[in-house]
């Protein structure tokens, strides 16, 4: 239930939509396992799996994409295509041309698609509709953007943006490290990335390596003032999250202090309220972490302002 990645966007403060009517246009694109002859199904599933799909909980819904694949490799169909074109050429007498490859390709890939194996992976939303936020738990934009595709083809208004900052995380990154400190409420941690941003792109790692020390916050400094910008940078919030802020406000690697997780069981007695417990819990953190984020940030830029 613990989200481990965050991609941030934001929704009219408040967002104006009922659950009921919200569940309701949802219905529009349910999940539906993968026809034998289609490479991919995607669509809601309950995210608790009780058969709704919307889960709320003081006012804060969860929302899941599941996306089933057929794994057919290439190296499958290429195969039984060099096979197939070898008994083409003993037939016809020279060997098949581009479009008759083509055309053998397609008609081996339906033939194969439904011997197939499935995959599937479910992709989970957190909605705060009364502060505006959309958070998706993917590890990268392009998951993020097909849970976004998706709902956009069953709401009829879907007024979803990209977070913005006043400052780049880049350029508040290097801050902080040319500072040696972070912003109130962060502490930096052991991981930094830095690129340079010339041609070559060459990058310096620090991995589990702490940062405070004064030959390596030296090392840091030089890097900078070579041109070199941080892309990474690893941070704990209040001693309760940990995270990696990246270059595009991305937020990877969440982790949620253990003892967070120790109370949420504490207080679940089966595995639904254990679902409740961990959903309240890190709604409520998260609600509390994202705008200290931006404020660390600079503000939020608001589109007309």
């Amino acid at each position: 239930m613990w989200f481990k990645n965050l991609q941030l966007y934001r929704l009219p403060t408040p967002w104006s939509i009922e659950l009921a009517k919200f569940e309701e246009l949802l219905e529009r694109g349910p999940f539906v396992k993968c026809p034998s002859n289609q490479p991919m199904s995607r669509g809601w599933t309950s995210p608790r799996q009780d058969g709704a799909l919307v889960f709320s909980l003081g006012g804060q819904w969860l929302i899941a994409l599941a996306v089933e694949q057929r794994l057919l490799p290439s190296s499958v169909v290429n195969e039984e295509v060099k096979e197939r074109a070898v008994l083409v050429t003993e037939q016809q007498g020279y060997a098949p041309g581009r479009k008759q490859l083509k055309e053998m390709r397609e008609r081996i890939t339906e033939e194969l698609m439904p011997r197939a194996f499935t995959r599937r992976r479910n992709t989970f939303v957190w909605i705060d509709p009364q502060n505006g936020w959309f958070c998706v738990d993917a590890s990268s934009p392009g998951k993020a953007e097909e849970v976004i595709e998706h709902l956009r083809h069953c709401l009829d208004d879907f007024p979803l943006t990209m977070l913005h900052t006043q400052l780049s995380p880049v350029s508040a990154m290097a801050d902080w490290l040319a500072g040696g400190d972070a912003p109130a409420g962060f502490t930096i941690d052991r991981d930094c990335e830095l690129k340079a941003i010339d041609d070559e792109k060459s990058a310096v790692r620090y991995v589990r390596h702490a940062l405070d020390g004064d030959d390596i916050e030296a090392q840091i400094k030089t890097h900078l003032a070579a041109g070199k910008l941080p892309t990474k940078l690893a941070l704990t919030w209040d001693d309760r999250i940990s995270f990696i802020l990246s270059e595009k406000l991305e937020i990877k690697r969440l982790a949620f202090l253990d003892l967070l997780k120790e109370q949420a069981e504490k207080t679940a007695e089966h595995a639904d309220e254990q679902f409740d417990a961990d959903f309240a819990l890190m709604s409520g953190e998260l609600a509390r972490f994202l705008p200290q984020l931006v404020a660390a940030l600079g503000g939020e830029v608001v589109e007309g302002q």
